[in-house]
């Protein structure tokens, strides 16, 4: 019998793998930071023992959820100019908070209280693009939470970098630092068509390209950016897209709103990623994305929650349960967007989206074990009839009782293992009340 490192012992395992493998009574063994076997509990604990096992009796075990698209250091913006039309919101609300007080410390304990966030959520990995990715990263890592991290670039100066020349050159300081870290993985991020020059955009995907890493942007969120992109580029924007080099599975399309039947074949045609933001979308009333089409079409689609100020919150599984039922109403069929396809979206399909599925995203032998314990214990929870259906209209974020990540038990019982919860929380009422008063919010 061959001693491993931990073994998960008991409880529903739903692997999410091509099979869709689900072990009633299961077992799984961890050697450092991968799962090395997964099967039934007779079969694993008759070839493996431990000193650490995590009892999962009455529990689904599965894999750890995959936030798409982030801007973590915005919690400190957590529901800080609500139910404003966007323009608002923006310029007399978020750009002044951003100029006054986002620097490094900013955008690191805003970062740690996301992470807090989000492993108390069952989020394993998150996707971000914000301001000081550095500091992000530098979290995260604190935190043992798996990231891909950009620095969004613009035409104009941010508290961070002076010109687009600056930003550029900042993330790639951020791709040779990083390299090869365990954690921390780097994207390039140009904000958005409207906000990025076409030298800007041009520049950010050779820097993509050389590095072999993954290219994302804001695309097609609003109809007035669809409509000021034709009359800019006098074509359908992923037709521009196409004509300077972005079209291929290393590009990822966050919100992707406003796209038509056109841009979908597109997409499709090239390998191109999308991630569906329901809950965002819905509050700045920028509308539904065609997600399903876009599955249909073949598109690999992820699940995001976009950050704390346009959401308010960094829930997983809050945001399955709307993506499933925002499409089940605009199309008045309660057959689309079925429970099964939106867990993967969180899941193994995110995972393929960031470029992380040999990774993460479904429990195999050979993948990282970022694994999420949920007890099944509760009222709320019970009967049990179906996994999928429960994970997506019956779980939420605070029924995560234990999350490991690259094989460390990150929280254990509810309680954060790596990051000292209730200081964090202090700290950051500290600088909020800073800002409310800055802004004269009463």
């Amino acid at each position: 019998m061959k001693e491993v490192d931990k073994l998960i012992s008991g409880g529903r395992i739903l692997a999410m793998d091509e099979k869709g493998t689900l072990i009633k009574n299961g077992a799984i063994a961890i050697e450092g930071e991968n799962i090395i076997a997964i099967g039934t509990k007779e079969e694993i604990e008759n070839q493996y023992t431990s000193r650490d096992i995590i009892y999962a009796e009455n529990s689904l075990v599965m894999p750890g959820l995959v936030n798409c698209h982030t801007h973590a250091p915005m919690t400190y913006f957590r529901g800080l100019a609500d139910d404003l039309e966007l323009t608002d919101w923006l310029n007399n609300y978020i750009f002044p908070a951003e100029a006054r007080f986002v620097n490094k410390d900013f955008s690191y304990l805003g970062s740690l209280l996301a992470c807090a966030e989000m492993i108390k959520s069952g989020t394993t990995t998150f996707c971000d693009m914000y301001i000081f990715e550095d500091d992000v990263a530098r979290a995260a890592k604190s935190a043992g939470m798996r990231c891909l991290v950009g620095e969004v670039l613009f035409d104009f100066p941010s508290p961070n970098v002076k010109t687009p020349e600056d930003g550029l050159k900042y993330t790639e300081k951020l791709i040779e630092k990083w390299a090869n870290d365990p954690l921390v993985n780097i994207i390039v991020e140009p904000h958005s068509l409207y906000t990025c020059s076409e030298n800007l955009l041009r520049a950010s995907k050779k820097i993509a390209d050389r590095y072999g890493v993954r290219i994302a942007t804001h695309y097609l969120e609003t109809k007035f950016e669809r409509e000021q992109l034709i009359e800019k580029h006098g074509k359908i924007p992923t037709s521009f897209l196409k004509d300077i080099g972005y079209l291929d599975e290393r590009f990822i399309a966050f919100h992707c709103v406003w796209m038509d039947e056109e841009d979908i074949r597109m997409f499709a045609d090239h390998g191109c990623r999308a991630v569906h933001n329901p809950e965002s979308n819905m509050k700045l009333a920028s509308g539904v994305a065609p997600i399903s089409k876009m599955m249909a079409s073949g598109v690999t689609v992820g699940l995001g929650t976009d950050g704390c100020a346009s959401n308010n919150n960094l829930d997983m599984f809050q945001e399955m349960d709307t993506a499933a039922k925002l499409h089940k109403v605009v199309q008045l069929d309660p057959t689309v967007m079925d429970a099964n396809t939106v867990v993967r979206m969180a899941t193994c399909n995110g995972a393929r989206v960031l470029g992380m599925d040999k990774l993460v995203g479904s429990l195999k032998a050979g993948m990282k074990a970022d694994i999420i314990i949920i007890n099944l214990n509760k009222p709320h929870l019970t009967p049990l009839y179906n996994e999928y259906s429960h994970i997506v209209y019956a779980f939420n974020g605070a029924d995560v009782d234990t999350v490991l990540i690259n094989g460390k038990v990150v929280m254990k019982n509810r309680k954060l293992l790596t990051i000292d919860e209730n200081d964090i929380l202090a700290t950051i009422e500290v600088t909020a009340l800073k800002i409310k008063n800055s802004l004269g919010i009463n």
